[in-house]
């Protein structure tokens, strides 16, 4: 008789408590929402496919905003990505 291998715990204590981290103001911009989340999610693991292509759909938003907030924090997320994705390989 075998035995199923041990799950590893999974942190439940994030995807529950995630919401009361993110800015959810009416004046808090999606900017500023977006930049709490990704501080939130720093230690969280994701695949390095999901940064690829977040990296793609932000650099093209990057080229085609008009509004200057936004393209910088696009632009740094992007820095982000890409030094993680650098981290990770």
């Amino acid at each position: 008789m075998t035995t199923p291998a041990a799950q590893p715990p999974r942190d439940r204590a994030l995807g529950r408590g995630i919401s009361t981290l993110i800015p959810q103001a009416a004046t808090t911009s999606p900017a500023e929402q977006a930049a709490a989340v990704l501080t939130a999610m720093r230690s969280v693991p994701v695949r390095v496919g999901v940064l690829q292509a977040a990296v793609v759909l932000l650099e093209e938003r990057v080229r085609a905003t008009g509004d200057e907030a936004e393209r910088d924090a696009a632009a740094t997320t992007v820095a982000m990505l890409r030094s993680a994705i650098g981290q990770a390989g």
